[in-house]
């Protein structure tokens, strides 16, 4: 008997995944939007009665972050996410414009490929499972192997549910040995309609490159800016909220603080305060050292740790209160490792010496790994909050609120989301949060109004009219 080697095997996995898939998508497509809904109720309710539990799963696996975040995440993806998609109309008939004479059907795309990083397991799973079964489609999850135990875990609990709640268990599904070429072969299967790629740049570009439409995400590089007019003191413990939020590996959570001279000192000693510790000297080369890998990506020993185990893992000793390691950034580029994206406890600091200088500085970090993503400012005058909103290439500007809670909708009205559109200035079909809308095909009915006109016969021109231009046309020449 031969035995496929792992990649082939891989392969072979995600054809037979795919093509159940495509069998349950074409029972759920029948099914009419109450349905539908009931299903979510359903599945989104035992996704919350497992949060914990998936949570701490996750954190014992990959070590990243904090269970109890985790399990924010785990509510936001599961509970909160179905209270704001109750009233979406996404099967049949969706809208209806009755002076236009137009209706607008919603129609399911079919088999989608979702990508789930390690940074975001369980919560990921969830998020696109029900966007994607709102929308009546079918998916399947190539899973980070690093993460592998509880991606499938979640997938089991969740494919349970769609037993007890009337739908296919191959509405959802998971390839369970993740290889490249696995990740490859889904991507670019015939049957797969839509991608849902949530990861690292190179397998984003590797999405939009497959030949299938896909809606990715690109890296978050978030600046945020205390204005001189914000309350310091809030605009900090914001700033600490979300970037210690399960120790900062949600892609919009804060990377730099941009502040004014004129406030500077204060917004130092609420930092410090907080329990930010500025690296000087020796104490920030050796930190320096291990943030990146030789190719100037992001050392992955590092993300979703605490500022104690970096501390550690440096060789430097920090006060035991320390939450945040901060620096100092003289610039910023491939040579200033705090100027770049770090999903962990680091913080870079930049001081300006007003907000129009603010501006360009926060423009500069974006262009740095972060465009079209998020930018926070904390600030109480609105005039500058628009002229920033004006000029800033980001997709969510983010006003007096933790960058990571406002982003993916707990403290804000956007959409709850996992995906975060960086629009086509970060290399994305969309800037929006995705919802089950970006899952969906419409199907535009259109009355008509009005016959169209006849087409007025052409009488020609006259005799007298042809001997006039002909004359016109000859004392032309002959001048």
């Amino acid at each position: 008997m031969t035995t496929l080697d792992k990649d082939l095997a891989s392969i072979q996995e995600v054809r037979t995944l795919v093509a159940r898939a495509k069998m349950a998508q074409k029972q759920i497509a029948l099914l009419p939007q109450e349905k539908i809904d009931e299903a979510i109720e359903g599945l989104s309710k035992i996704a919350y009665e497992n949060a914990e539990s998936l949570a701490k799963l996750a954190h014992e696996e990959t070590g990243y972050g904090k269970w109890e975040d985790k399990k924010a995440k785990n509510v936001l993806a599961s509970k909160t996410l179905c209270e704001y998609m109750r009233p979406m109309k996404t099967i049949g008939v969706i809208e209806e414009d009755p002076d236009l004479k137009i209706l607008k059907i919603g129609t399911p795309m079919g088999v989608i490929a979702g990508l789930i990083p390690s940074t975001n397991p369980t919560s990921t799973v969830i998020y696109k499972a029900l966007i994607a079964i709102k929308a009546g489609n079918s998916i399947v999850f190539s899973p980070h192997p690093a993460a592998l135990k509880c991606i499938t875990e979640t997938v089991h609990v969740l494919r349970e549910a769609c037993y007890l709640h009337g739908l296919p268990e191959d509405t959802i599904s998971c390839v369970t040995m993740p290889t490249i070429e696995a990740t490859d072969a889904l991507m670019k299967h015939a049957d797969v309609n839509m991608i849902l790629a949530t990861g690292g740049s190179a397998m984003v570009k590797a999405a939009y490159s497959s030949g299938t439409p896909a809606l990715g995400v690109g890296p978050g590089n978030v600046p945020a800016y205390i204005e001189k007019t914000a309350d310091v003191d809030v605009a900090v413990a914001r700033i600490f909220k979300s970037k210690q939020f399960d120790y900062g590996t949600v892609c919009a959570s804060e990377q730099s603080i941009v502040t004014e001279k004129c406030i500077e000192q204060k917004v130092r000693e609420a930092v410090i305060k907080k329990g930010g510790y500025f690296l000087r000297g020796e104490d920030l080369e050796k930190v320096k050292r291990i943030m990146e890998r030789p190719n100037g990506g992001m050392n992955p020993q590092i993300v979703g740790r605490s500022a104690q185990y970096i501390a550690e893992l440096a060789g430097i000793e920090i006060p035991p209160q320390t939450q945040l390691l901060v620096s100092d950034e003289p610039g910023i580029g491939s040579r200033f490792p705090f100027s770049k994206e770090k999903l962990t406890q680091l913080l870079g600091f930049y001081v300006v010496n007003d907000w129009q200088e603010a501006c360009e500085t926060c423009i500069a970090l974006l262009e740095n790994g972060g465009l079209g993503h998020s930018l926070a400012i904390h600030s109480n005058d609105e005039s500058i909050i628009r002229a920033f909103a004006m000029k800033k290439p980001v997709s969510r500007f983010l006003v007096n609120t933790p960058s990571t809670h406002g982003a993916v909708g707990l403290t804000t009205g956007l959409a709850p989301s996992f995906t975060l559109g960086c629009g086509t200035v970060g290399g994305s079909a969309t800037g929006d949060n995705v919802t089950p809308l970006h899952l969906i095909n419409l199907r535009w009915v259109a009355y008509g109004l009005d016959e169209a006109p006849e087409k007025e016969a052409s009488t020609g021109a006259t005799q007298d009219e042809i001997a006039m231009i002909c004359k016109m046309v000859l004392e032309q020449l002959n001048r």
